[in-house]
Order: structure tokens, then sequence, then C-alpha cells
């Protein structure tokens, strides 16, 4: 089988777990080299996973790689996908894919016009919780659904830090977090074509009290959100509300829910792949948990990137696409604009709703299909 020789840009936290999944998971990936921004992390990445450490104008001028996954922080995210993209590289990126709409459609329009892909997370709308979500909606398990409401917090006073990316654009609560459960009600559900919102940063201001930090005293500035409610308004009617706040407590406790005509599903937490997920029909006195009828219920990261390169060969649309990743953008941004200016803001943006995954387990067990084999279907 053909692979794509693929390089890794970034190799902070996330990187462990796309490493391992795409060197040992993901066999239409051949991971060649890793690249970091000082050297060292790279070097560290490139023993553990049996790489090469490189730099990165040396990747962009291999013509041996194919694919960049790149798992920088958003601020960087532009410069280094517009490069790779002039370099003839394919794209897949940490979400979000930048936290400005105009530069997303900008990169979007680039890769179009080389014949080449972007693809950004987050993947997890591709894991066994919300692929099972999606099978029972086209199903008509719920009837015609008419509302759905996403809601998650954090305590990311816990979190910040000077110098870290989740004080800066694009790490906030809804480009950094919320994008989870916005990006699994746009695979299941399609476009929005309007949006409103309430976009606040609660005390800007702060100084590290954690005595045992080594920032302990030091002042930084937030430069993001870290509370954002919003409206949507679906293409297809559905109506929805989100409610992303970072200025309450871990632990974390999501809630996503689709509600129909004929009954309520309650969908597991969007940013993991797995999970339990629980049908409320109309009549019935007590829920029942759906079984999973899809693979990919543990830390899958990567997916996307691997289901781009099998997309790529088969030369068929990828389900973690541009599109979809530009158009999150917009109702994000579109959001903030619509606190500002006081007004429901139209999406322009549109994409084609991702095509679900086979189902891994089908009844009959002979005909049981590896979860690698799933990504090639």
């Amino acid at each position: 089988m053909k692979a794509l020789k693929t390089a890794v840009i970034g190799c902070g936290g996330i990187s462990d777990i796309y490493l391992k999944n795409m060197t040992q998971r993901f066999s239409v990936l051949d991971v060649m080299c890793c690249c970091s921004k000082g050297g060292r992390s790279a070097e560290i990445k490139s023993e553990k996973y049996g790489i090469r450490a490189a730099g990165f104008q040396e990747i962009l001028e291999d013509e041996e790689i194919d694919l960049i996954v790149n798992l920088t922080p958003p601020a960087a995210h532009y410069d280094i996908i517009k490069k790779s993209l002039l370099a003839g590289k394919h794209v897949y990126t940490e979400k979000v894919i930048v936290n400005e709409y105009a530069k997303a459609k900008e990169l979007q329009m680039l890769a179009e016009e080389r014949g080449l892909r972007i693809g950004a997370a987050p993947d997890t709308f591709l894991g066994a919780g919300i692929q099972t979500v999606r099978a029972a909606v086209d199903k008509g398990l719920i009837g015609q659904i008419t509302s759905c409401h996403a809601s998650i917090n954090r305590d990311m006073g816990m979190i910040y830090r000077p110098g870290s990316f989740v004080v800066e654009p694009g790490g906030g609560m809804g480009f950094d977090l919320g994008i989870y459960y916005l990006t699994a009600l746009l695979s299941i559900l399609g476009p929005v074509k309007q949006a409103a919102g309430i976009v606040q940063t609660n005390r800007p201001g702060r100084t590290v009290a954690d005595a045992a930090s080594q920032y302990f005293g030091e002042s930084y500035t937030i430069e993001n959100e870290n509370i954002m409610a919003g409206l949507l308004v679906f293409e297809n009617g559905t109506v929805g509300t989100l409610n992303f706040n970072g200025d309450s407590i871990f632990p974390e406790v999501p809630y996503v829910a689709l509600y129909g005509t004929e009954g309520i599903l309650t969908i597991p937490n969007a940013n993991e792949f797995g999970g339990a997920v629980t049908l409320q029909k109309k009549g019935w006195t007590e829920p029942i948990i759906l079984p999973a009828a899809h693979g990919f219920s543990q830390n899958s990261r990567g997916i996307g990137a691997a289901e781009l390169a099998w997309s790529v060969l088969k030369k068929r649309p990828h389900r973690a696409s541009g599109d979809m990743a530009c158009h999150a953008v917009e109702i994000l941004e579109g959001m903030e604009k619509s606190w500002r200016d006081g007004c429901f803001k139209n999406i322009t943006s549109r994409f084609q709703r991702p095509r679900a995954l086979p189902e891994s387990y089908p009844s009959s067990y002979s005909d049981m299909r590896s979860e690698e084999s799933v990504l090639a279907i």
C-alpha cells in the first residue's frame, strides 16, 4: 500500500499522541521527520519514535514529503500553513486552522489553486461517540432535529501563565475548546446561516497566584475570550445554543444534546473520541445507551490526517475539511462581531457535510472491518 510521507511541525505536549498514533496505528502515514522551534524537543521525539529531527526549511525543500502535520500554537498557523502549501505540501493542522476567517479563506483558496488539501482538527467527530450519534440521526431515530445545545466549562485561571498560547488570540474558550463542540454539531447538522453571540474576557489583567509555579507573582494579560455564549441558526432550520465558560471550575462538565420531534440524543464529550450516547424516545419512561457501531473510541488524534491521506490516494473529498474548518472560524468570528455590533451576523461560507464513516462493527461478525480499513472507504 502506498503511504503519504509525512513531517510533523511542532513537538509540544500534544505531539506524543499524534506521533504514537501516526507511527504505530495509521499505516497510510509514513512519518519521516519532526521539527520544533528550538530543536531540542524534536531531537527527543525523533529518538522516541524512530524518525529524524529536521529544520522547517529542510522539510519544505524535501521533495519526498507529501504531507505536513502542523501541531504549533494558533499564532504560528498562518505562516506555517502558507509556506507548506507554497512548497507543494498537503497540510493537516491542529485547531484552529487560523483565528481569522479572512486568513483561513485565503489559505483554503491557495490550497485549491495548487491542487492541495488542507485538513484541520478537531477530528474527534470521527470517533466512535459522534459517529454513533451521526448514524442515529441519519437513521431518523429522533425525527426532525429542531434544536441543539452544547456547553463546556473550565477554570482557565489554573491554565493561564505568561507566554502560553492559552492567553493569546486563538487560544480562548471558543477558538481552542468550544470549537470541538461546534465542529461536532456542524458534522452532524451541516452549515450555519446566522449567528449571534456574547463574548467577554473576564479580568484580563492577572497575576500568577500559584506559589508552586515558576511564574509565581508574574503579571500577564489575557488576549482572548474566556466567556462565549451564542445562538446559531442552521441552514436546515435547526436552532442551536452554545455556552463556553472558562471562568468556572474544573472538572469539566460537558453537555451536548440534539432535540428532535421523536426523541433526544445526548452526545458524549466532543473533546474525546468515545463515550456513551443516550437516546430518549417519545413515550419512553427511561432512556437507553446506544451501542457504539464505530471504532476509534480511544484517543485517536491523527485520525483526521490519516483520513486525509486516504482521501488523497482515493481521490475523494476528505472529512475533516478545510471548508468546514473555515466555516467554524467564520461562526466564532461572527459571534464576536455580533456582540460588538448588537445584531445577528450572516454566515457566508458553506461546506459539504462530511460523509459518515462506515460502521466498524456490522451485525455479521464475519463482515467486521478493522479501524484502518474503515478509513479507506
